[in-house]
């Protein structure tokens, strides 16, 4: 197995030269850097991780702490944060805090533990103890899709990434009161989450745009999962005057709603129009096809693993937080018909008949 002294004999330079290349840890001219890396290259040379963290007092590692991992929108953010590390030469060490606030502190203190170099939460509901503890050890974070107030909490602002909640939601609403319907519901995730209560204020933003007025009874919440979806909905068919739309407020919950709509033995969109918060593989799949919220899914990953790196490389600077938009996607489960050109055409051609409308973002 080649040493980093072999790189060095080809290269014609010093062992020290070599490990300033390596490790980044001095200026090297620019052709005394590409004959090292030609050597690297033809020696088929592999630095050790382990010396170079001891050299740079970094371990090229990220600690990404995530819930519902199996959840599709979760999945996509993984795969950005996967490209984004990889791309920089990272590696991820991956923790499942299962939304439980105990938990998420466990797997934070095991990451940071192992010396990674930052880390790239999505906070529980209750993440108290996790920003305590990542402020109480200066421990560089990019938080993800949650955001949280947290100099109110008492600890520093940390760098955020998410797409836009309350917009994209209104747009739902204010679409569903455009094709008739007047008791239009909600199906909303965890209380505590902050993408709960900004879908929540998006929903009510639509009813006064619409000149509706807010009927708590049509607010429930689902736990952000299937099940609790499924119990949550079918607690609003059970209301006197039940919905005639609804509004989930992610897929997983999408889920449980048709399955509490199907055990009652309604159609959508004949019985009751769905929109959701959240499109995923399966949407366009459906009968009807689910009119849904896009988010930039793989994009909040990337740009997460962007900030914590600015973050590594200027720990200083100011806290950013960092919204993007989403797309409305036009489908069918809303109650719109199918354009009539593509009627009758097979279903892996119908994705070009749906209308897909940018939601803006932000940066602050």
């Amino acid at each position: 197995m080649p040493t980093m002294a072999d790189v060095a004999r080809s290269a014609g330079v010093s062992v020290a030269t070599v490990s300033h290349v390596l490790n980044d840890t001095r200026p090297v001219l620019p052709h005394t850097r590409q004959a090292v890396l030609d050597a690297i290259d033809e020696l088929g040379y592999t630095p050790n991780t382990l010396a170079r963290s001891l050299v740079t007092s970094r371990t090229r590692s990220i600690g990404l702490a995530v819930s519902a991992i199996s959840n599709p929108f979760f999945t996509d953010i993984l795969q950005g944060v996967e490209a984004g590390a990889l791309e920089h030469g990272y590696s991820l060490l991956i923790a499942d805090p299962h939304d439980d606030p105990e938990h998420e502190l466990k797997v934070v203190q095991l990451l940071h533990e192992r010396r990674v170099d930052g880390m790239i939460v999505a906070p529980s509901a209750d993440p108290r103890g996790l920003l305590a503890y990542l402020g109480r050890h200066a421990v560089p974070t990019v938080l993800l899709d949650r955001v949280v107030d947290s100099p109110a909490a008492g600890v520093p602002g940390f760098d955020q990434v998410c797409a836009d909640g309350a917009e994209p939601t209104a747009l739902l609403v204010t679409h569903l009161a455009g094709l008739g319907h007047r008791r239009i519901a909600l199906v909303a995730g965890l209380p505590g989450l902050s993408t709960t209560s900004e879908r929540i204020t998006g929903y009510r933003h639509g009813l006064a745009a619409a000149g509706f007025p807010y009927d708590e009874r049509l607010v429930v919440h689902g736990a952000s999962d299937s099940a609790g979806a499924e119990r949550a909905t079918a607690a609003l068919l059970s209301l006197a005057v039940p919905p005639t739309a609804l509004v989930t407020a992610n897929n997983a919950m999408t889920i449980g709603a048709l399955r509490a709509l199907r055990d009652r033995g309604l159609s959508v969109p004949d019985d009751i129009a769905l929109c959701c918060f959240d499109d995923f593989a399966w949407a366009d799949l459906f009968s009807p096809r689910l009119t849904a919220i896009s988010q930039p899914s793989r994009e909040i990953g990337a740009r997460a693993v962007d900030l914590l790196l600015e973050r590594l490389a200027a720990p200083d600077r100011p806290a950013r937080t960092v919204r993007l938009g989403c797309a409305f996607v036009h489908r069918t489960s809303c109650g719109c018909p199918d354009r009539p050109e593509h009627s009758g055409q097979p279903a892996q051609s119908l994705r070009s008949v749906q209308s897909v409308r940018p939601v803006k973002g932000s940066i602050s």
